[in-house]
């Protein structure tokens, strides 16, 4: 048998089977041309059993016929010296599910594991395993997942590789997926806890993620000054008067004042709102029930909202009977963030998101001297750490004091009148 060339290999010509010719200078190695006139480099070998196992080693035009066999020569040995089966290792790999067929058992199995994570947090993790995970791992077998494929898909996510704009089912539906360092270390969370999700259920006994570095985010904070909660007042009033939506006008204006997400505004529904004692009584939310205190301006825009109607029950049962209702259907108002950018945009607001809004609420109140525990509660956190992002906010009432202190040991030190000092009688005296 002659030994195995590019010229030799080039020469070779398809037929109706496979076209298998061996190396005459490494036993065990050779080439197949299937019908299709692609052709593949191959080992051939016996495995502890002593079953005949074929190999693929890479394919023609991928590696030249030097690098098939040097690495044929290195699979044969680990057979002959270790016992190795690189077949057998590869019906393991293949025997367990591929990714995309794990993101559908998750999606299906994982609630069931996870019954206190909400249903908009599923839908979120879905998002970012169908448009990320899928698309770049979804052929991959579960147990051949290594951390190197883990830290790629964050990096390939990151410089955008699954970024798309396409058409939904929906009517008039668009999907905007976009890439960038923070979705990415989204993804890849969403992708660990998927696999952890799997070492559970015993389909792997570890997690590939695990130890991977996710990217250095740069944390976004924006929080508005007075004269631009001016403007927007103004903005919001100029957009009522020229006819903009009452509802979405109503809604930023409860976001504002109260400081609420704004899921928890639009899916608000009338029987959740207390009047008496100004407050909010919301069943769920993302830290679970909670009591949202409501100011008097909060209070006059729902009253402004409510209905006749509003303390009855719903003629549907099923059908609730939302504050902010959707103009079609039986849902809850949509067309929030198509206002918000309008009216951002005549605010000359450009960076800021609705839910900035929130962080507005929260940095009026601490500059205006609340401690960060009563914002918390208000806001309804369960962990300091999540309202300390405002520490450096209550720097002004602190600062005042400082500055009448400061003011007064000044005057006592020149012999003025204003220090308003003491003086303390001495021991004996």
């Amino acid at each position: 048998m002659p030994k195995l060339t590019k010229r030799l290999i080039d020469s070779l010509r398809p037929g109706q089977s496979d076209v298998v010719l061996w190396d005459g200078a490494l036993a065990g190695f050779g080439v197949r041309i299937k019908p299709s006139g692609k052709g593949a480099y191959i080992i051939q070998y016996r495995n502890a059993e002593r079953r005949s196992r074929r190999f693929t080693v890479g394919r023609v035009g991928v590696l030249t016929p030097e690098e098939a066999r040097q690495s044929a020569r290195e699979l044969l040995s680990a057979v002959a010296t270790k016992k190795a089966d690189p077949a057998g290792d590869r019906d393991k790999v293949t025997a367990t599910p591929t990714i995309v067929e794990l993101v559908d058992l998750y999606l299906k199995e994982g609630p069931a594991a996870k019954p206190s994570k909400k249903p908009s947090s599923w839908a979120t993790d879905t998002s970012n395993l169908r448009r990320h995970v899928v698309p770049l791992l979804g052929r991959r077998h579960l147990s051949g997942l290594t951390r190197a494929d883990i830290q790629r898909f964050q990096r390939d996510v990151t410089d955008g590789k699954t970024a798309t704009d396409e058409k939904t089912s929906k009517k008039r539906g668009r999907a905007i997926v976009e890439g960038g360092p923070g979705t990415a270390a989204r993804a890849t969370v969403v992708l660990g806890a998927m696999l952890q999700w799997a070492v559970a259920q015993g389909y792997r006994s570890d997690n590939p993620a695990k130890g991977v570095k996710l990217n250095k985010l740069q944390r976004r904070e924006r929080f508005l000054s007075t004269g631009e909660l001016a403007k927007l007042g103004d903005a919001l009033a100029v957009a009522e008067w020229k006819g903009v939506n009452k509802l979405s006008l109503a809604a930023l204006r409860l976001l504002l004042l109260t400081g609420c997400r704004k899921n928890e505004v639009l899916s608000l529904r009338w029987e959740h709102v207390d009047f008496e004692h100004a407050a909010l009584r919301l069943p769920d939310s993302k830290t679970g029930a909670k009591v949202v205190p409501l100011g008097a301006p909060a209070c006059a825009v729902l009253a402004g909202l409510k209905p006749a109607d509003a303390d009855e029950k719903p003629r549907i049962p099923a059908r609730p009977a939302f504050v902010f209702p959707a103009a079609r259907g039986e849902g809850y108002h949509v067309g929030l963030p198509a206002v918000w950018r309008k009216v951002a945009k005549a605010a000359g607001l450009q960076d800021v998101r609705i839910h900035d809004l929130r962080h507005g609420f929260a940095s009026v109140a601490v500059a205006d001297g609340s401690s960060l525990y009563i914002v918390g509660k208000v806001l309804g956190h369960t962990q300091s750490a999540t309202t300390e992002r405002y520490s450096h906010l209550d720097l002004d009432p602190v600062r005042a004091v400082a500055d009448r202190t400061s003011r007064k040991i000044a005057a006592a030190m020149a012999g003025g009148s204003n220090g308003n000092v003491v003086q303390l009688q001495r021991k004996g005296q």
